[in-house]
Formats: structure tokens, sequence, C-alpha cells
């Protein structure tokens, strides 16, 4: 996979020397962006990940002298819909985003597999995925970009989205067949899963792109309360997670960072790591996301 734009030695660095950027939210203070960038630069930030935007943001960002990670693809569960025309037409519109923003100097999108009815067979959604994608993937092929998979498994009660464990990850990619197809890895999701991310790590090393610095939490408390397998009754879940777990900063969860950044040299990558801030204890207003986005830094550069 292609690495990031060289970012200046005064940006904030893993000790492998991997540039450290965010994932942009939604928040309000977020997605204005001259505020934004004025943090991002002055709290040293390389880069950022953005949602779906134009190639108006990415110059933004540029000419304030930030890299940008990933952007993310278009309405992602249409790509999966059983709907083929609507299908189709999700394919022409995201080919078109890939393209323009591929002028843009954008090489990494970001997309979830996510259908648009979750309660519909998987087989089926394995099928629409690998039509779209396949399409896909031979647009961004010719842009020089790449396709990332985040592994991110979905909502209760179905977890539908595909290409999250290893086995349906082989698979799909297998299927597409193209090395514009790669992954997003986000360990956070595989330990909720129970998959071991240092492994998975090595496993498809070749195709990892970007990563997701974020952990995940389980309280015992919550786990004895109510255990793993079926909704609470009463309870209300995390924000950003179920009721015996939720998503956090690097560092405060289960997630074995010395041996994820260890394998990471070990493989060779050396593309950017994207806090991605799902914290509830920093979502309270922007003064704690500040603070958790800078928490954060502070951790990853010390690795």
């Amino acid at each position: 996979m292609t690495e990031p734009a060289p970012v200046a030695a005064p940006f904030a660095r893993t000790p492998a020397g991997l540039p450290v950027g965010f994932r942009r939210a939604r928040s309000a203070w977020q997605l204005d962006l001259p505020r934004l960038l004025a943090f991002a630069r002055g709290e040293r930030f390389a880069f950022f990940d953005f949602g779906p935007v134009d190639a108006v943001a990415v110059r933004a960002a540029r000419d304030a002298g930030l890299g940008v990670g990933t952007v993310d693809l278009l309405d992602w569960p249409a790509l999966l819909s059983a709907d083929a025309g609507r299908r189709r037409a999700a394919v022409v519109a995201n080919a078109s985003h890939v393209r323009s923003l591929a002028a843009a100097g954008v090489t990494r999108f970001l997309t979830v597999l996510a259908p648009d009815d979750p309660a519909g067979p998987r087989r089926d959604h394995f099928a629409y995925a690998v039509e779209s994608y396949r399409s896909l993937a031979a647009a961004a092929g010719e842009c020089g970009a790449s396709i990332l998979i985040e592994g991110a498994p979905g909502r209760p009660p179905h977890f539908a989205n595909l290409g999250c464990t290893p086995a349906d990850l082989r698979a799909f990619l297998a299927a597409v067949d193209s090395p514009a197809v790669g992954v997003n890895y986000d360990p956070s999701h595989l330990v909720r899963m129970g998959i071991d991310p240092v492994r998975f790590l090595r496993e498809f090393a070749d195709r990892v792109g970007h990563v997701h610095a974020k952990d995940t939490v389980f309280p015992e408390a919550e786990r004895y309360e109510h255990g793993t397998l079926q909704q609470a009754t009463f309870a209300a879940p995390h924000a950003y997670g179920g009721h015996a777990w939720r998503y956090a900063l690097p560092g405060r969860g289960v997630v074995p960072w010395r041996a994820v950044w260890d394998a990471l040299a070990d493989v060779g990558y050396v593309g950017g790591v994207s806090i991605e801030l799902e914290d509830e204890e920093y979502l309270t207003d922007e003064a704690a996301e500040r603070r958790g986005l800078v928490d954060a830094r502070d951790y990853l550069e010390r690795g």
C-alpha cells in the first residue's frame, strides 16, 4: 500500500516514526474546518481521516500543511443492496468520487461492508459486495488508489457487516482478487470479537494500508451483570459500545499495543496511525474531545 505524503519533523510520530493523525468526528467544532485545521496544526497532528468529503476540504487540509489519511466512500449500504439498480448507481457514484479525490491527491478510501438490510442472508450480501467492489477496485486501481475495509461488525441484533473476521475477509479478498482492495487495521474491533489482533495483523500484513488507534474496555462489573450474549433488559448501552464493553482511547483497554507495534515493525508498515475518538469519557463537550485527542497522541508518541 502507498504510504502517506511525507510530513515535517515537528509533527507527532510514534517511536517507530509513523505519523499520528485522527479521524474527523461529526461534532460541531470538528465540522468547522478552519477551526479544526488550527487545532490539528497547533497540536502537531500530521493528517486527518475524513468522512465522504469533496476535493475542496482535501485541498484546505493540504494548504494548511496537513496530510490526508483516508476519505470515506459514499453510501456504504447501497453497495450491498439487494436492488441491482441501486448497487450499480452506487458503484458509478463512488467511482466518480474516487476519481475526483484521487485527482486531489487522496490515495486511500475507507469503507465498511455494511448491507442495507441487516436481516438479509449473509451469503447474498457477500455476493453483492464482491460484485460492487470488484468494479470499484478497477476504478481505484486506474487512479493508483486503494479501498480499505474496516472490520466493524455492526449493530445488534444482526451484527451484519462483512469482512470483519479472518474467514470472511480472506474469502472476500480472494473473490474480489484486486491489489487495490486492502485493510484498515483497527484492533479494537478484533478484540471485541475475541480475535487475536496480532495474529490477524501478521496474516493480512500485505493488505494493511492504514491503522486506527482505538481500544476496547470490558468492565468486569458490567460483564458480570449482563454477560456477553444478551442485551440488557433495563440498562442502557455505553456510547460507542454495548452493555458489557465499550471503545476507548488507545492504552485504556485490552489491546496489546506493544505487540501490535512490534508486529507492524516486523511487517514493514510505513503508513499512518489514526486516532478514532469513540471513548465516551471524552465525548461530553469540545474541551473533552480536544483533551482526548491530545491524550491519545501523547500515548502514541510514547509507544
